[in-house]
């Protein structure tokens, strides 16, 4: 497939990180724990969150403040949900360089792909709890999506299945407290893949960027997430084929909206043997 090069853009100068990178998404910082019985001192496990550049051709297209970990998966998750690429087999992940203060990821696409990137002038600086930030416009914001054409529906049992076994998955968030996680579960419940990030729409990209490379085909399951449901993870379902997102916590009003236009079943506060349907309720078998 030919892909496209154009002229360099820099990447801005990043946050300063008082350690280097580690390799897993953890380091150890030191830190002081005030009990009544006493002071102890002693080094904590916490979370990467470093500016993540996606560069296409060597055009930054935008800084994503992630945890580096999963990389291929991100940039390729990423690049399909904002609908950069239409399928995995139009990115060349072309390297991984990790910088001083936080990790750039050069891709090649299809020369019709790039240019279409160019022209819409979007350069974006996502914070690690937006995944919508530094559009230009409000139609970039909302850009419409094609109805999801899955027909799936799915039992309430196996929503509870799939959210019961995601924090078996989340061994960041074991280590840390800090990271959400995304996780995709086949029509009965059972998780099939799992990916965590200090931004819960990142670790969203990380899974369906897992699906893609793995060649799993997302329109016959679900998605868990461990956060509460917004418009961008609603719109990144979408943006996949996915029929339908469960979340732990609450929706937002704009997610609703957009979700019944695209035909994304809503479930949140799924817990402790409960869950409350949101949108699109023919995406779950309820007995009455």
């Amino acid at each position: 497939m030919e892909h496209a090069t154009a002229c360099a853009a820099p990447l801005p100068a990043p946050l300063s990180l008082a350690h280097p990178l580690s390799h897993h998404g953890v380091r150890l910082v030191p830190a002081t724990v005030c009990t009544g019985s006493g002071i102890d001192r002693r080094e904590e496990k916490i979370v990467d969150e470093v500016p993540v550049g996606l560069l296409y051709a060597d055009n930054l297209f935008a800084v994503m403040l992630a945890t580096p970990t999963d990389l291929e998966d991100f940039a390729t998750g990423f690049s399909l949900s904002e609908g950069i690429v239409g399928s995995a087999d139009e990115l060349a992940v072309t390297a991984i360089d990790e910088l001083t203060d936080g990790v750039r990821i050069r891709m090649q696409l299809p020369v019709e792909r790039l240019a279409a990137l160019l022209r819409r002038k979007r350069n974006l600086m996502g914070g690690s709890g937006c995944g919508r930030c530094g559009t230009d416009s409000f139609a970039e914001t909302l850009r419409p999506l094609d109805p999801v054409r899955s027909t799936a529906c799915f039992a309430p049992d196996a929503i509870h299945r799939a959210m019961a076994a995601l924090p078996s998955g989340q061994s960041l968030n074991r280590e840390t407290g800090a990271v959400h996680a995304a996780g995709f579960a086949r029509p009965d419940g059972e998780l099939v893949a799992v990916r965590e990030d200090v931004g819960r729409h990142n670790a969203l990209d990380k899974l369906i960027g897992a699906l893609a490379l793995a060649r799993i085909d997302p329109t016959g399951g679900f998605v868990v997430v461990s956060s509460r449901c917004s418009f961008e993870l609603v719109h990144k379902t979408a943006a996949a084929g996915i029929p339908l997102i469960a979340a732990i916590s609450a929706p937002t009003s704009l997610c609703l909206g957009f979700a019944a236009t695209v035909g994304v079943g809503v479930v949140a506060f799924v817990r402790e043997r409960r869950l409350t349907v949101y949108a699109v309720p023919s995406r779950v078998a309820m007995s009455a």
